[in-house]
């Protein structure tokens, strides 16, 4: 048994992803597809595989070489595309008198090849093209012996009603084949079959059902295929639920299209969020968009993946309650986590009416955010951040006051207000920010939305862009959420505040006072922070369900800024009374 896996497309339906790495080793699980089926392959008893290349050869080849199968497993580069006929005629003097093999490298499938085998078997026919009823691609035309008798294609005009079903790429020739093909080079193997099905009996359909199958050629099929291989590979036991996408040839169990996939409400960043269940197995995942790079190459570093993973592991090691992470693929972008449910620290806080619960919730936050910070910041890498690795002077300059003019004062407001008038107080301030802080690790983003109530337990989420830096900005960051600004008056938030001084005070001997004032500083970089993001996502991103929340996070931001001191800060003072105006009449 031998078998041909055609690799040599250029794969433009998956641009501009394909410029870099070619689509055959594109990943599942970390395990490039054509290494997927050839270890198929070699478990059904194939004994030399070969693959035709073209575009981007190099890397099929030095993958290729580098893996050292236990079977040959040859290149054949073809400078000038032969199409799939041209490719198989090129390989027939490695089949030699073998039936073998021709696989599309860009399926996915857990087709129960044996059986295809045997089936191929029984017959004296040239080819055997296995068929199944898809409706993206049912375009085959069989007969009553089912046998091949045409390829109108998806949708074409027949003078009478015909049931049409679907090639997967999945396909055994005979030896004779080679006999029926014609003189050039370049031709497809659909034109010789069409050729074949004119005489009759030559072009058998192996019609199956109930199997996973895929191709993975677009951005979307390559998601779905990913996002169910990865959910395999995270269950303790995959044997015990589901034997994988790709198991052992005997398999037959369509338990892939079990898997249910369900969209989750995404955030202000780009990531797409999934939960993905199979009975009452249910895991969430983040899919960060596929890489561009090829083998073999060092992508810029760290990117948000990597930090996701990198930070995320740090602080499941370190006992701080984020949910685990069970498995990924850089080069998917995918990251599969344990479910935390549905239920944020938002929601609980808003169904919530008694203070003094919401006290409670609010001091166990408190809580987290120390442990978070100090517990967090043990071993912690700077090395493992993708924006920046500490929170700077230029960081608090560029990303959040400059941040809070160009996207909210002149985009959002269109006010003629630039950044170098309001330099003084923002540098000022920046430097109080640093100057009074309590160093640890900082979450950056420590809002209820970023705290989900599990079984009554807070965890936390969205950690990626954790850094060292105060831990009061986090505090701030909880305190002034605009997300749930009625719940939290003026006087249960210096509670909390006091709480939080008094917690660190007797851990780390930090004062109180000193903590209390880098707070109220962080409370105006936040904020600052919070207005630019809210004002550039919903007018440049789209996303204007944060809108809303822009003239609560101002008015806090208006009336914090009253109490410290900022030499120099009128301007700034009036520049955000007149922004609180604008925004009203905006609305």
């Amino acid at each position: 048994m031998k078998a041909l896996i055609l690799a040599a497309g250029l794969g433009t339906r998956l641009l501009p992803h394909t410029t870099q790495r070619p689509k055959p080793i594109f990943t599942l699980a970390n395990t490039p597809l054509v290494e997927i089926t050839i270890k198929r392959l070699i478990h059904v008893g194939c004994h030399e595989i070969v693959i035709n290349t073209h575009h981007l050869h190099g890397q099929i080849e030095d993958f290729i070489q580098a893996k050292r199968f236990s079977i040959p497993v040859h290149v054949r580069y073809e400078p000038i595309l032969l199409d799939t006929g041209g490719a198989i005629k090129n390989v027939r003097d490695i089949m030699g008198d073998s039936d073998f093999w021709v696989i599309n490298s860009d399926i996915v499938t857990d087709l129960d090849l044996t059986k295809v085998w045997n089936f191929h078997k029984k017959g004296h026919w040239p080819a055997t093209l296995v068929l199944h009823d898809d409706q993206r691609f049912n375009g085959v035309q069989i007969n009553s012996d089912g046998f091949i008798t045409g390829f109108p294609g998806i949708n074409a005009p027949s003078p009478a009603p015909v049931e049409l079903l679907a090639f997967t790429g999945v396909q055994i020739l005979s030896p004779s084949i080679f006999n029926h093909m014609p003189e050039e080079k370049i031709f497809s193997s659909i034109d010789l079959y069409k050729t074949l099905c004119a005489g009759g009996g030559m072009v058998k359909a192996c019609v199956m059902d109930h199997f996973y199958w895929q191709d993975v050629g677009t951005p979307a099929a390559y998601l779905d295929a990913s996002l169910r291989q990865l959910f395999m590979t995270a269950c303790t036991d995959p044997d015990e639920h589901f034997p994988g996408i790709l198991p052992a040839a005997t398999q037959t169990t369509n338990i892939c299209d079990n898997i249910t996939i369900t969209a989750l409400a995404g955030d202000g960043s780009d990531r797409k969020w999934f939960r993905l269940a199979h009975d009452d197995i249910s895991y969430v995942v983040a899919s960060h968009g596929i890489d561009a790079f090829g083998m073999g190459q060092t992508p810029p570093s760290p990117r948000e993946i990597d930090a996701f993973i990198n930070i995320g592991t740090h602080l499941y090691e370190q006992q701080i309650p984020v949910p685990k992470i069970l498995g990924y693929d850089l080069f998917s972008g995918l990251v599969i986590l344990e479910d935390l449910g549905d239920i944020h620290l938002q929601k609980v806080i808003l169904d919530t009416h008694d203070p003094q619960k919401i006290l409670k919730w609010y001091r166990a936050a408190c809580d987290l955010i120390i442990d978070f910070s100090m517990c967090g910041g043990q071993g912690f890498d700077p090395g493992w951040t993708y924006q920046t690795p500490s929170y700077s002077r230029e960081l608090i300059l560029e990303n959040e006051c400059r941040y809070f003019v160009d996207a909210f004062l002149r985009g959002y407001l269109n006010l003629d207000i630039d950044f170098d008038s309001l330099f003084p107080p923002f540098n000022f301030i920046a430097g109080q920010c640093l100057d009074n802080a309590l160093p640890g690790l900082m979450h950056r983003d420590m809002q209820s939305r970023n705290i989900m109530v599990t079984q009554d337990r807070l965890r936390i989420i969205d950690f990626q862009s954790a850094r060292t830096g105060p831990m009061q900005y986090d505090v701030a960051s909880l305190l002034i959420d605009p997300y749930v600004h009625v719940h939290l008056d003026t006087t249960m938030k210096e509670s909390l505040l006091d709480h939080c001084a008094k917690a660190v005070n007797k851990r780390t001997g930090f004062d109180k006072k000193q903590f209390k004032k880098g707070y109220y500083y962080c409370t105006l970089t936040r904020n600052f922070q919070i207005i630019g993001a809210f004002s550039h996502l919903s007018k440049n991103r789209g996303k204007t369900w944060f809108e809303p929340f822009i003239r609560p996070a101002l008015a806090t931001l208006a009336t914090a800024i009253h109490g410290v001191d900022i030499p120099d800060g009128g301007l700034l003072e009036k520049t955000i009374t007149l922004a609180l105006a604008a925004t009203k009449q905006k609305e």
